[in-house]
């Protein structure tokens, strides 16, 4: 994503970023507990968990680090094969695969990312609360 903002990086731009980081992670992490218990005719077309790894970016202006998402990963862990004879994509043999996605796992990480983005509001309220208190004091 590129920067439309010039200038050095200030504290919204840097909380901007995080949020937007925060929210991917957690999109992510949705579709994967949306996609859990999915199944396949085949292994190749099972659903796999996805994962955005992040990059930290140095601002040489301002000396500050923010984040940004490289790239998003695919889990290459297997799925399982099931025996369902009856399910409506069950191949000759019987077999259904199930999706790859860990919903305890998954969930921690919504909360993790949900509690991320509660401290980057936090801490606009903070800096925001700050410079009206200096405003005031004038």
């Amino acid at each position: 994503m590129p920067d439309n903002q010039a200038g050095p990086m200030n504290l919204f731009r840097l909380a901007e970023r995080g949020m937007s980081a925060q929210m991917v992670r957690m999109n992510a992490a949705a579709s994967n507990l949306a996609n859990a218990g999915s199944v396949s005719a085949t292994k190749e077309g099972a659903y796999r968990a996805v994962r955005p790894v992040f990059n930290a970016e140095l601002d040489k202006a301002s000396g500050l680090t923010s984040v940004r998402v490289s790239h998003i990963t695919t889990s290459q862990a297997e799925p399982t094969r099931r025996q369902d004879p009856n399910h409506p994509l069950a191949d000759a043999n019987g077999d259904v695969w199930d999706a790859t996605v860990d919903e305890s796992g998954e969930m921690i990480e919504i909360m993790e990312s949900a509690r991320q983005y509660q401290n980057l509001v936090e801490a606009l309220q903070t800096a925001k609360q700050l410079m009206l208190d200096t405003l005031r004091s004038k």
